[in-house]
């Protein structure tokens, strides 16, 4: 049995993987921040996919970010990058999924220390001798994902303060300066941001619902400002939710990346989403944040250390399931009957906590 915390003045390089979404990849950050502030020796590196990049790149924290390409799955590329591992020669490595990926480049580093959550699916001699360290964590949708993150670091004796335990998202100067040339007085007004689409289809509240969630909102006098990702089936959604909309609104969708996307969330008075990255996005700059929640958990999952109000089902008791859509429809029933009236009311509920 190995002692809980390890020694820190025999370590000085430190790698992060985390092979994972976007939302899951800045769902870390705190660990990096913490690690830093405890022991500013430490040089500490990244490894994540190359499409998540944004979600860490300007944390400060951060020495270096290396980034698989999962577009490209040649050897050369592989090999590449294992040597480029091997020359920073790492002491301590934290590998935050069960990825056979992160556990294979572990055992080849060969790190002073090395440790890993415990999975039920993961019983391998292969697996288990690639770490030095193994943690367990509760299972089910019983702690925050970020909680589950920061035990990797109570295993080797860091037990961070609650004031520490905050997301990291900083503004990248760039973005904000092509949303001033092509927005230049947008920033100085108020508007509320809604993100109404995700990647995963079962995530989405009727298009016509959220046209009248608009509508109301509208009528009340919000500036609503439209974002989604520059996906097809994002598009879409929007196009026909957009066609049942009444007012003016402002359409981003599709136009921003998400470093852009920070800095217009960072300057707004609220944000109006689904579980995606934009909501964690929103957390980290602690924008007043109103989700919508359906067959995924809002305790695992939920709005992180801002102003907050959850809005999800109270007459599904089989939620939150974690199915794409009940009967694998992509439709959730949890989440297609949530009431406008709701969430509108939401709205001035969150406004008057501020």
């Amino acid at each position: 049995m190995y002692q809980t915390a390890i020694d820190f003045s025999k370590i000085h390089n430190v790698l992060v993987i985390k092979l994972r979404h976007h939302g899951d990849v800045l769902l870390t950050s705190p660990i990096y921040q913490i690690l830093q502030q405890r022991f500013a020796h430490l040089s500490i590196d990244a490894l994540i996919y190359k499409e998540t990049q944004p979600m860490l790149s300007d944390h400060d924290s951060i020495n270096h970010i290396y980034c698989i390409d999962k577009k490209n799955k040649d050897l050369k590329s592989e090999l590449k990058l294992l040597k480029q591992l091997k020359q920073q020669h790492y002491d301590l490595v934290i590998h935050l999924t069960e990825s056979w990926r992160g556990a294979i480049l572990t055992r080849l580093l060969k790190p002073r220390y090395s440790l890993v959550r415990r999975y039920s699916h993961r019983q391998q001699k292969l697996w288990i001798n690639s770490f030095t360290h193994h943690y367990d964590s509760p299972r089910g949708n019983q702690r925050h994902t970020v909680e589950m993150h920061l035990d990797a670091l109570r295993r080797i004796g860091i037990h961070p303060h609650q004031q520490e335990r905050k997301l990291v998202l900083n503004l990248n100067a760039e973005a904000k300066q092509t949303l001033v040339n092509h927005y230049p007085n947008y920033l100085d007004e108020t508007y509320i941001v809604i993100h109404p689409t995700s990647r995963w289809l079962f995530k989405c509240y009727p298009q016509e619902k959220m046209a009248a969630v608009i509508n109301q909102l509208s009528q009340q006098g919000y500036q609503i400002v439209v974002t989604a990702a520059p996906d097809e089936a994002e598009l879409d959604y929007i196009e026909a939710m957009l066609a049942h909309v009444e007012y003016k609104v402002t359409d981003l969708s599709g136009l921003l990346n998400l470093q852009e996307l920070a800095v217009l969330l960072h300057y707004s008075q609220l944000y109006l989403g689904l579980d995606s990255v934009p909501m964690h996005m929103a957390s980290a700059l602690h924008v007043p944040t109103i989700a919508l929640f359906g067959p995924s958990g809002e305790v695992e999952w939920g709005p992180w250390k801002n102003t907050s109000i959850i809005i999800h089902s109270e007459q599904h008791p089989c939620r939150p399931c974690g199915q794409d859509g009940c009967g694998n429809s992509k439709v959730s029933d949890c989440l297609v009957s949530l009431p406008v009236e709701k969430i509108v009311k939401a709205v001035s509920h969150i406004r008057s906590m501020n």
